[in-house]
C-alpha cells in the first residue's frame, strides 16, 4: 500500500471485487454503458485477479476510484504492454487529484510488473480525462512516414 496525494492506493486482491464490480458498475451507469449485475461482475473481476494477468488499483478507504490494467507480453519490445482498461473516480471526489495519483501509481505497478509500454482509450467527449492522460505525457498522435504527426485512432466492435 502506498499514501499518493493524501488518499492510500493499494492492490486489489479477490476479496475486493465487489467493491471493484460496484464502482465499475456505476462507471457504466454514470456513461449509459451496459453492464453485468454487480455480483455477476464480481465473480468476473475474481476470475480475472486469479488468471494473473489484471492488475486492479484502488484507492480511498472505502474505495472511491479504481484503475484496471491488463498486460500481455509485448510484439516490439521483449517487455510487457499494458493496457488502462478503466480508470474511474466516484463523481463526489473528482478534482481532488485522485485519478492523477491512481494514474502515476498505475504507471509505477506497470513497470515493475514489467510493462515499457502503456495505452488506454477515452471518448473525444471526455475532455478532462484526456487532459490528464496529456499532462501525464500520453498522446494519440503518431510519427508516420517524414516524421508527419498524424491522429492515432482506437476502434472497437462487438463480435
Amino acid at each position: 500500500m502506498s499514501r499518493s496525494r493524501a488518499v492510500e492506493i493499494r492492490r486489489a486482491g479477490a476479496d475486493d471485487a465487489l467493491v471493484v464490480a460496484e464502482l465499475l458498475c456505476a462507471f457504466n451507469a454514470e456513461f449509459d454503458d451496459p453492464a453485468p449485475p454487480v455480483p455477476e461482475l464480481a465473480v468476473r473481476v475474481g476470475e480475472l485477479l486469479v488468471h494473473g494477468d489484471t492488475v486492479i488499483l484502488l484507492a480511498g478507504e472505502p474505495a472511491c476510484a479504481v484503475a484496471l490494467m491488463r498486460l500481455r507480453p509485448g510484439l516490439w519490445s521483449r517487455g510487457l504492454e499494458c493496457y488502462l482498461a478503466e480508470l474511474y473516480v466516484v463523481p463526489g471526489r473528482r478534482g481532488h487529484g485522485i485519478g492523477r495519483a491512481l494514474m502515476e501509481r498505475a504507471m509505477a505497478v506497470a513497470r515493475n510488473e514489467g510493462a515499457d509500454h502503456m495505452e488506454l482509450g477515452t471518448g473525444e467527449a471526455d475532455v478532462v480525462a484526456r487532459a490528464l492522460y496529456e499532462s501525464l505525457g500520453f498522446t494519440n498522435h503518431e510519427h508516420g512516414p517524414g516524421g508527419v504527426s498524424t491522429v492515432s485512432y482506437f476502434y472497437e466492435r462487438d463480435l
